[in-house]
């Protein structure tokens, strides 16, 4: 039964009644629940635009490619930086150490001729007592700051940190090697403070090589000598010495 039109001229509605049940009272049967209807908002749905303004998308394509660029370029100069930082870094880091090996070189170096002599008293035993205890603390002290002793019998010679006095030849070694320290050398960091002094005894047969290189060119110096050439020439100059006369 239809209710009376209202004041608008719609017709009025009255109470909707729902059945909720999930059994069907007359079949029995489970119901399947229906999909719920979108709700009539009175207002009627948007449409999708049909025309897009074309100069502001590209406009706005240009703006967010000009963003980008100018993000890559910020990006990149905020890594060339970071680089350059690094390489100043690890640059101050050498030359301070640099610095430092030069400084420790200047002083220790003054200190090996007292060295020297402890090591010398050692080996005459002589380092005993009071004094004994001071060159070792020295020993010790120049030691905890870097400084190493090199320079041993049987070393292999290192023409970069070995003087050699003199060389002997021997059949024993293969390779020029170390039989005798007169001095022993020191080092520092990586900074040769004094070179050890030793006696250098190298392989028989590089001696033998010399010898016999040399003795090759003193025959050539011979044999060029004697050629017929150099007689005859000899022999011209005489004769015109003569006709001068």
């Amino acid at each position: 039964m239809a209710l009376p039109d209202n004041e608008n001229g719609h017709e009025a509605q009255g109470p909707v009644i729902r059945d909720k049940r999930r059994i069907d009272p007359e079949t029995g049967e489970l119901r399947v629940p229906e999909e719920p209807e979108a709700a009539d908002t009175g207002f009627p749905e948007p449409e999708p635009a049909e025309g897009v303004d074309t100069a502001d998308t590209a406009a706005d394509h240009a703006e967010v490619a000009t963003l980008r660029t100018q993000l890559e370029e910020r990006t990149a100069d905020l890594k060339r930086l970071q680089a350059e930082y690094a390489n100043y870094r690890k640059r101050v880091e050498r030359d301070r150490a640099a610095t430092r090996e030069q400084a420790l070189a200047q002083v220790v170096g003054e200190l090996l001729p007292i060295i020297d002599d402890i090591g010398r008293a050692r080996e005459h035993n002589e380092l005993t007592g009071g004094f004994k205890s001071v060159g070792e603390a020295l020993e010790s002290l120049v030691t905890k700051l870097g400084m190493k002793k090199y320079g041993e019998q049987g070393d292999e010679f290192d023409p970069n940190v070995h003087e050699a006095l003199t060389m002997i030849p021997s059949a024993d070694v293969s390779v020029p090697t170390v039989v005798e320290v007169f001095q022993p050398g020191y080092l520092i960091g990586e900074r040769v403070l004094r070179p050890a002094r030793v006696v250098v005894a190298g392989p028989a047969e590089e001696e033998a090589e010399i010898a016999s290189e040399v003795e090759t060119v003193d025959a050539d110096v011979t044999d060029e000598a004697s050629e017929p050439g150099h007689a005859d020439s000899g022999a011209t100059g005489t004769d015109t010495d003569e006709q001068q006369k």
